[in-house]
């Protein structure tokens, strides 16, 4: 087999539009929300500190109760996504009547 070389798209160019902050943090929530569920169908839990053997990472909390250095990994995952989107061409609308 062949060794695999990662291709993300250069995005490091793509401004983010001021408007998308509140869509980059909802969305960063959620990138945690699916991460914890995942583990936790794993059989993973909470624990003080990370524990391959236990399956314990003090990670398993909501989103907000994260520390910062986490709630970062979450949100350049969504802004990579964010900036993807965006160099492909599509346009982020925000719905109508959201106060934006």
């Amino acid at each position: 087999m062949d060794t695999y070389i990662p291709r993300p798209l250069d995005v490091s160019n793509v401004p983010l539009p001021e408007e998308l902050n509140v869509l980059l943090e909802s969305l960063a929530a959620n990138v945690h929300e699916e991460w914890a569920a995942g583990r936790q169908g794993q059989g993973w839990t909470y624990g003080p500190m990370r524990d391959e053997a236990k399956k314990e990472t003090p990670c398993m909390v909501p989103y907000e109760a994260l520390p910062e250095e986490e709630k970062d990994y979450d949100r350049n995952t969504a802004m990579a996504t964010l900036k993807a989107i965006l160099k492909m061409g599509y346009a982020i609308v925000p719905p109508r009547g959201n106060g934006q």
